[in-house]
């Protein structure tokens, strides 16, 4: 195993775009084809083929793990600080792999892509994705790239449930699975505030039933609602009131309801504003709605247990105290189904006051969590 270097940065990196003529069957029967998939890569396949780790985004994110373009250093990979050469998931070990999943604005085939049947973009008409059909378009890259197992498969949030997924649907090709402030399913709670984020666009005026691309306009102000509603449940009670409290930025004006008074709103509309510029809204109602869907149990009576019973990985777990959107009684449902089928599990419940984005986060026991994981995984590899 080489030898541990020092945290540094990837550096320049770029996409790569593989494309599939094959038709893709969804989950919903529809079909979708042609179609392709970007990924980047980073670090190199050995021999045998055996240290690929495939990376799983979340909601808002790409295939962009790690470093920078060189026409945009500003532009760094959303896990940048987990991957990397000396990082938690060491580049000089393995050969990382992000992607970008179907449905996306970031390169994919997605609804603003060119559908070939009609010569103008998908729009509403793009076929509902789950996260099964994710994963498994993600095997039929990694059959591309000549990869029949991987060392792990890791994601946080919805990328958690990716990883999970692999391992009920490919048990043979995941030897380790990394599910970080996950959930087996959304509660009530999360999937009505995915259900006010959706309303917000589709009652949008600009929305135009997911056509707007024909009127060349996009539904900003629901996305920003969107945005700003999402961004509320990633944050804790106490990162917010560590940041911002109840700080005014000025004197109290009394005016109603219109003007910008405190800090938090600030904050909230600066970052609503700025997602609706670059994300598209017909992703946003998609990817919302994978996590809807998303219940591994639901062809077992609800029985976790049972669902996860074909698992031969072993997994890591973590979970962050502070979070309430995916809290850690959500992952310790995971553990205990896991634990119930005598599989391997690590668990580590981190007392981290970010809240959800905690796993986007710096916090040093976290990742030498993830560190020493890995660093028992590179032990095992094949040459």
């Amino acid at each position: 195993m080489p030898q541990k270097s020092e945290p540094q940065s990837i550096g320049l990196v770029s996409c790569q775009s593989a494309e599939f003529t094959e038709p893709l069957t969804l989950l919903s029967g529809q079909v979708l084809a042609p179609y392709h998939l970007v990924y980047e890569t980073y670090g190199k396949l050995n021999a045998s083929h055996s240290n690929a780790v495939l990376i799983c985004h979340a909601l808002n994110a790409s295939h962009h793990v790690a470093g920078h373009y060189a026409n945009d250093p500003g532009n760094t990979g959303w896990w940048d600080n987990m991957v990397g050469p000396g990082k938690p998931v060491d580049t000089n070990q393995f050969f990382v792999i992000g992607v970008n999943n179907l449905g996306s604005c970031f390169g994919s085939t997605g609804p603003a892509s060119i559908n070939p049947a009609s010569g103008v973009p998908y729009g509403a008409s793009f076929p509902v994705v789950t996260v099964e059909d994710w994963v498994n378009a993600q095997a039929l890259l990694a059959d591309r790239l000549g990869i029949q197992s991987f060392a792990a498969v890791m994601g946080g949030s919805l990328g958690g449930m990716q990883a999970m997924q692999w391992s009920i649907a490919y048990p043979e090709r995941v030897k380790n699975a990394v599910i970080i402030a996950s959930t087996p399913k959304l509660s009530a709670q999360n999937i009505a505030f995915n259900e006010v984020a959706r309303r917000a666009i589709v009652n949008d005026p600009d929305f135009h039933g997911g056509n707007y691309y024909a009127k060349n306009t996009v539904p900003k102000l629901g996305l920003s609602i969107a945005r700003m509603i999402g961004h509320i449940t990633y944050l804790s009670d106490d990162d917010m009131a560590e940041k911002f409290g109840r700080q005014l930025r000025g004197s109290e004006n009394y005016k109603f309801g219109f003007d910008v008074e405190f800090e938090i709103e600030s904050y909230l509309r600066y970052q609503g504003e700025k997602f609706s510029t670059y994300f598209d809204a017909n992703t946003y109602l998609l990817i919302t709605r994978a996590l809807d869907y998303f219940d591994p149990a639901k062809n077992d009576q609800g029985d976790l247990s049972k669902a996860l019973s074909s698992i031969t990985a072993k997994n890591l777990l973590v979970s962050f105290t502070t979070d309430w959107r995916f809290p850690p009684e959500r992952s310790r449902e995971i553990v205990e189904a896991l634990l119930a089928q005598k599989k391997s599990v690590t668990y580590a419940e981190i007392d981290a006051p970010h809240g959800h984005d905690a796993f986007l986060m710096d916090d040093p026991r976290y990742h030498q969590l993830v560190a020493s994981f890995f660093e028992r995984i590179a032990t095992e590899v094949q040459p």
